[in-house]
């Protein structure tokens, strides 16, 4: 073990210390963890996506991994919010990137799902760094293998439940369809949140539900307050296995400019952060931080709130592994 990597009472390792090591020094891995190779087990692993085939209108979440990564070196070992040290209750490592073909889609969500698989084969779980959604598809495959249909929580401004695009039937904006007619997802327990501007027909609403999933737009958020959001989310999802989908344009642009698709009148990072803490209390087998688009970001304003959103959802695993120990 390198001797600036924290030890544990719990004998988990965690970040790198700071006080050894500047935090703007060596290889930037997620919040200065320990890279795979340096611990013998997981129990959640950060895993970069780096891909952008799938995208319809702004490219460059290819280089979202590496940007997250480099953002979240100030990220640190006790989660007040939440009350807990995620990386002691849990041993949590960074597992490097996913080789991806750019060039064949069908490929690479192939690969996504094969290393998906393996990377879980032994219990550990995917905090999955994007990348475009594209990856939602073989992510939710992958985890349908050992957990049977998925209640999807979906923080996003668009639906992503389109049909095709220039009859490509998978893209950054239909991954839940096609999960939802491969039979992955939990369709009497699934949820979008964070969902608004224009739509191409009101027949696109009327399809999400048939597909499955219900939808706490941010108008309802403003309206009802984040509470009265959280209170519906819980009484939503249930009690089953839960992936959290994130789409960092689930954020107004005034705190995520760096995306490729962004929509006015978004949720702020205090709310969404705040949605996730309260998901503690839930199985979550899964989850995702999509489409961060650095050449639009700036100061790392899009890509600090996706490193936050991780942590976060790093931290809600650990205490749902704690608690069920």
């Amino acid at each position: 073990m390198r001797e600036d990597y924290v030890q544990y009472e719990t004998g988990n390792v965690g970040p790198a210390d700071a006080s050894k090591a500047p935090r703007y020094s060596g290889f930037a891995t997620f919040a200065r963890l320990p890279q795979q190779e340096f611990v013998d087990r997981a129990d959640i692993a950060v895993v970069g996506a780096p891909f952008d085939s799938g995208v319809s209108y702004r490219p460059g979440t290819r280089f979202g991994p590496a940007h997250i990564r480099q953002s979240s070196r100030l990220l640190r070992p006790y989660n007040p919010a939440a009350d807990v040290s995620p990386f002691a209750e849990a041993q949590v490592v960074d597992a490097g990137d996913i080789a991806i073909n750019p060039f064949d889609i069908s490929d690479a969500v192939k690969s996504v799902e094969e290393t998906a698989d393996a990377l879980r084969k032994d219990g550990t779980r995917l905090v999955m760094i994007g990348g475009d959604h594209t990856i939602a598809l073989p992510n939710l495959r992958s985890l349908h293998k050992d957990h049977g249909e998925i209640t999807v929580i979906h923080f996003d401004a668009h639906l992503d439940t389109w049909d095709t695009y220039f009859d490509a039937p998978i893209t950054h904006g239909t991954p839940f369809r096609r999960a939802s007619e491969e039979g992955l997802i939990d369709k009497e327990h699934s949820l979008h949140v964070g969902i608004r501007g224009p739509l191409y027909d009101r027949s696109d609403l009327r399809d999400d539900e048939r597909l499955g999933f219900a939808i706490i737009s941010t108008v309802e958020i403003e309206n009802e307050g984040v509470e009265r959001a959280i209170e519906r989310m819980l009484q939503r999802v249930g009690d089953g296995p839960i992936y959290l989908s994130i789409d960092i344009d689930v954020l107004d642009p005034a705190h995520a400019p760096g995306t490729g698709t962004p929509e006015a009148g978004g949720m702020t990072s205090r709310e969404l952060l705040r949605m996730i803490r309260a998901l503690s209390i839930k199985n979550l087998v899964g989850a995702e931080v999509v489409e961060v688009s650095p050449a639009y970001d700036h100061a790392e304003i899009t890509g600090i709130a996706a490193a936050h959103v991780a942590y976060e959802c790093i931290s809600a695993m650990a205490i749902g592994l704690r608690d069920r120990k």
